[in-house]
């Protein structure tokens, strides 16, 4: 095959529209960027989670370095094949700027969520892993995109949930806590029941449970006389943070097995009702 004839090859016009085209020679330089950059970017993550430095961090925080690098070089692989076809970045943005604002207005919330993204990756705080409180509900994070996380709840159904939410709104993260957070239970005795003994079978019971962390940190409180029983709680440390809701109800049930060893019961609310008789 001759010069003349690969020369051919390569100016051959796929597209051809006004004074944009896109050549044979166009579209291997442009499948040769994407390679390139899927390879660079792969060998970077590799690097990553192998560097000496970086052993110790978390997996979500390698996770938002390795989702940064992603975008840059993405961001730039698509600038250079934007410049290979011959389209000028500024007399894009600057012909379309009109349309720009029009659609940002629309999109403000997108936006919104895409700063927020950002923000997240960059600064670090909240990463891939941790336990996250919305309200009533209690998510772990599982992945963190640029406009929407992605995570799972107790029920292990998956929650998407959009950044800005994460940065603005009113959250609790669980995993900034120590090694262990403190969860308490509370429970009610009938009137009569020996208080001494109460507390100690509620601080027992919670130390039966594996999850439950040493025996120094449970505390058992009388806490008030309620109108059908006295109220106390038990107090105590657990690491198993996005469990915990089991790790209650398990020590739940060995409290009360232990109650009724002990014949200690667990009065209900009651009333009581005075009929009066009415005489003519």
């Amino acid at each position: 095959m001759g010069q003349n004839t690969i020369e051919q090859i390569l100016n051959y016009k796929i597209i051809d529209f006004g004074s944009y085209n896109l050549t044979t020679e166009k579209l291997f330089v442009i499948i040769l960027i994407v390679v390139v950059t899927k390879a660079l970017l792969m060998v970077l993550k590799r690097a990553l989670l192998k560097a000496k430095g970086l052993k110790n961090k978390d997996a979500g925080s390698i996770f938002s370095i390795i989702q940064i690098f992603n975008y840059i070089g993405w961001t730039i692989a698509i600038i250079v094949i934007l410049t290979t076809l011959g389209i000028k970045i500024t007399v894009l943005l600057t012909g379309s700027a009109a349309l720009l604002v029009g659609v940002g207005l629309g999109l403000q919330q997108t936006f919104n969520d895409f700063i927020s993204g950002i923000i997240l990756l960059i600064e670090g705080k909240t990463k891939v892993g941790d336990i996250l409180q919305f309200d009533d509900d209690v998510v772990m994070l599982k992945e963190i995109g640029l406009r929407t996380s992605e995570g799972i709840n107790r029920d292990d159904i998956a929650i998407i949930i959009p950044n800005s939410k994460i940065i603005n709104d009113k959250v609790i993260n669980w995993s900034h806590q120590q090694k262990k957070t403190r969860f308490r239970i509370d429970i009610g005795v009938a009137y009569g029941s020996d208080v001494d003994l109460v507390i100690e079978i509620l601080e027992s019971s919670a130390l039966e449970h594996p999850d439950v962390y040493g025996r120094e940190s449970i505390e058992a409180r009388f806490v008030d006389f309620g109108n059908s029983s006295l109220n106390f709680q038990v107090l105590f440390y657990s690491k198993n943070i996005f469990r915990i809701e089991k790790v209650k109800s398990d020590i739940r049930k060995i409290i009360i097995r232990n109650f009724m060893k002990n014949n200690i019961t667990i009065p209900f609310p009651q009333m009581d009702v005075y009929l009066k008789q009415k005489i003519n």
